[in-house]
């Protein structure tokens, strides 16, 4: 199937695609497992600092000009669980740039 079924600004952009076949003969299209990737391999652009009430929306609007790429900050702090990105005021996020490209901090 397509591998990019998803915009490139999706966290499942570019993930594989698989069949499974039924007992009774369908077919069942999934995704393939998405693995979280090693934040080491994020080049790290600032830190922001958690405050209460925040909303993650927000805080990638405020760093990256899209309120859905909350997914980015997710990667870059090893979240699974977005909601759990917030639940403490004074923790500082990781905001970097995607996977792979290399960037100078603060730059």
């Amino acid at each position: 199937m397509n591998a990019y079924l998803f915009t490139p600004t999706s966290r499942y952009y570019g993930i594989q695609t698989a069949t499974l076949e039924t007992p009774d003969h369908r077919m069942l299209a999934f995704l393939v497992r998405r693995f979280l990737p090693d934040p080491g391999r994020f080049a790290l652009l600032t830190e922001h600092l958690v405050t209460q009430g925040e909303r993650l929306d927000n805080v990638t609007e405020q760093y990256f000009g899209d309120p859905e790429a909350f997914w980015r900050i997710c990667d870059a702090n090893r979240a699974m669980r977005p909601e759990e990105l917030l639940e403490r005021m004074g923790r500082r996020l990781r905001i970097t740039l995607p996977e792979g490209i290399p960037g100078t901090p603060n730059a």
